[in-house]
């Protein structure tokens, strides 16, 4: 899962903007003006997607934007990354204990390569091919 991109229903009030999702009914934010809005509705769609995934929740396809009820509404979609999201809300280390080639770890040692980088790079290589 890569990008995800979700349909919200943008409502224009006095003192600025609140938004709904047609697949997330339970997620709503609001927002001073439009780009406020905007970030608001990305955050919130992450928090929604990413409760569900913990609670083994079905995740909905997007609907289709041109069948939605806006309602008077301005529909917009949302792009959402799953990988920056988690980088944003999901920084805790976790110690892992692992065990390589006595040869790799001289030669790594003698270039003075930091092992926890090298691992969360090659990690994220192989995440973001499956994201």
């Amino acid at each position: 899962m890569k990008k995800l991109f979700y349909p919200a229903i943008f409502h224009k009030e006095d003192d600025g903007f609140w938004v709904s999702f047609p697949d997330f009914p339970e997620c709503l934010t609001e927002g001073d003006n439009m780009e406020q809005a905007y970030d608001m509705a990305v955050d919130a769609l992450g928090l929604a997607i990413t409760s569900r995934k913990e609670e083994k929740e079905e995740i909905p396809s997007p609907s289709d934007p041109d069948v939605i009820d806006a309602d008077g509404g301005i529909i917009t979609v949302i792009c959402f990354d799953m990988m920056e999201y988690l980088k944003r809300h999901s920084s805790k280390a976790v110690k892992k204990t692992l065990s390589i080639p006595e040869w790799l770890n001289e030669a790594a040692c003698s270039m003075g390569l930091n092992f926890s980088q090298v691992l969360q790079e090659a990690l994220l290589q192989k995440v973001q091919s499956k994201f």
